[in-house]
């Protein structure tokens, strides 16, 4: 199921056996993910998995978010 709106969209993705996912072509347009690119997943047991850029989480660390 694939709903993409121009701000957000969601998207079912399967592991693989290697526990790989493929991030889907619209998120990489949209976050500007090319190959190369690191990203960080965070975890929390009870809300789940967040994946995003490691240049956006080390601004979010610095107070610098969206600036």
């Amino acid at each position: 199921m694939k709903n993409v709106l121009e701000d957000r969209f969601i998207v079912s993705v399967k592991v693989g056996a290697k526990g790989q996912i493929i991030v889907p072509v619209e998120a990489r347009k949209m976050f500007n993910i090319n190959p190369g690119d690191t990203l960080m997943i965070l975890g929390d047991k009870n809300k789940g998995l967040a994946i995003v850029k490691d240049t956006e989480f080390y601004k979010l660390m610095d107070g610098n978010y969206g600036k």
